[in-house]
């Protein structure tokens, strides 16, 4: 893959984690296809970015703290049209048991890339995120949404 789409998909990840640790809603939705199927640990399948929003992220996002994915570990490929791409790879956070008490919770991702031509931005058509075995599912964290 040419250096320029690593970088480009490299720095959509960075982009992406920066919105999930600051429980910034609007400003993720920028970076998914109106049309984006997901699933996870969390959620059965899920189809539009609506419901990703509401079934996944806002059960998530302000219960976690330090999420960041560790791009140093990417894997990614763009398709020879140049429309389509995808990138592999493990994240950190930190979870909160009820009694308050953090703990480590990593997981992995897949996320399917698409783009109407090679000049426009990529957005996510598909996700998969998922806790490393043996993470607790449920975080009992609690921190506001950005507003806009």
């Amino acid at each position: 893959m040419p250096d320029k789409d690593a970088d480009v998909i490299r720095d959509w990840f960075v982009t992406w984690a920066s919105q999930v640790a600051a429980v910034d809603f609007v400003s993720a939705r920028k970076l998914f296809h109106p049309d984006v199927i997901g699933f996870g640990t969390f959620m059965d399948v899920v189809r539009g970015l609506d419901h990703l929003e509401t079934r996944q992220w806002r059960s998530i996002w302000p219960t976690i703290e330090g999420f960041r994915f560790l791009v140093d570990q990417l894997v990614s490929e763009v398709s020879e049209d140049g429309k389509h791409a995808y990138g592999i790879v493990p994240w950190i956070s930190t979870g909160f048991h009820e009694s308050g008490e953090p703990y480590d919770r990593p997981g992995r991702a897949t996320v399917l890339f698409t783009r109407p031509g090679t000049a426009a931005p990529w957005l996510a058509i598909h996700t998969h995120i998922s806790l490393a075995p043996g993470t607790p599912q449920k975080s009992h964290g609690s921190r506001p949404e950005k507003k806009p």
